[in-house]
């Protein structure tokens, strides 16, 4: 089994892109969990349906479907990834947080972005975005008009981004509250782009999954394979 998440395609970034069909294409795992932000942003999957970037995306997800099982969980920048993209590509798409039961342990998966509890702003701004209504209203926009909403709201996390703003982590708390209900020992997410494993407690423990950028210094392309003995282990791809 891998883990990925955090890759943030988009068509200015062909290089991360690249990286990721190859990846996709040699992967020999029994399974593939996606955790989320696969896309910069995913303005509905009728976007799929003409040619272009998200097409090429979605021919080669179609593509290693055949071979494995692609499990897709929602992330803050494709919460909009639907049934009907689901279909057309053959991935199952997982609630958030999802358990798997595999090997000796229950690992928990989730994206992230719901436990960093300090980042009210960000969480105001996702129960808004994830309610149904909201999202009725928002799909029934012409595709232009959504893809535009989609530049600024990008261009403004880009901003954000370069003002050095410290974003907040995942609380401790509460992802203690998670495993404890899941019954899980490990928690696995993406997210906050800080790759690194915490031990919360003696028993309970939580994975980072690394963002993907081909172009960066080093570039960071990076899985996270799950034995079925327990272990696990960080994968670089460049």
């Amino acid at each position: 089994m891998e883990c990925i998440s955090d890759l943030h395609l988009q068509a200015s970034h062909p290089a991360t892109f690249a990286a990721w069909r190859r990846y996709m294409e040699a992967l020999g795992a029994d399974a593939l969990f996606i955790l989320g932000d696969l896309f910069e942003a995913w303005v509905g999957d009728d976007a799929a349906e003409v040619a272009g970037f998200e097409r090429d995306c979605a021919e080669v997800l179609r593509a290693t479907a055949r071979r494995l099982p692609v499990f897709f969980l929602a992330g803050n920048r494709d919460f909009l990834v639907g049934a009907g993209f689901a279909r057309a590509t053959g991935l199952t798409l997982l609630a958030d947080p999802t358990v798997l039961a595999f090997g000796p342990r229950r690992w928990l998966l989730t994206h992230g972005d719901a436990l960093c509890l300090a980042d009210t702003d960000y969480l105001a701004f996702r129960a808004q975005v994830r309610d149904a209504a909201w999202q009725r209203a928002f799909l029934a926009q012409p595709l232009a008009r959504r893809q535009e909403i989609a530049r600024g709201m990008r261009a403004e996390s880009e901003h954000l981004k370069q003002s050095g703003r410290d974003y907040a982590d995942v609380d401790t708390a509460a992802a203690l509250a998670w495993l404890a209900a899941a019954r899980a020992e490990v928690m696995v997410h993406g997210h906050t782009h800080k790759p690194a494993e915490h031990a919360l407690d003696a028993g309970h423990r939580r994975i980072v999954l690394s963002d993907w950028d081909a172009e960066g210094t080093p570039p960071r392309l990076e899985a996270l394979r799950l034995h079925a003995d327990g272990r696990s282990q960080r994968v670089a791809l460049a």
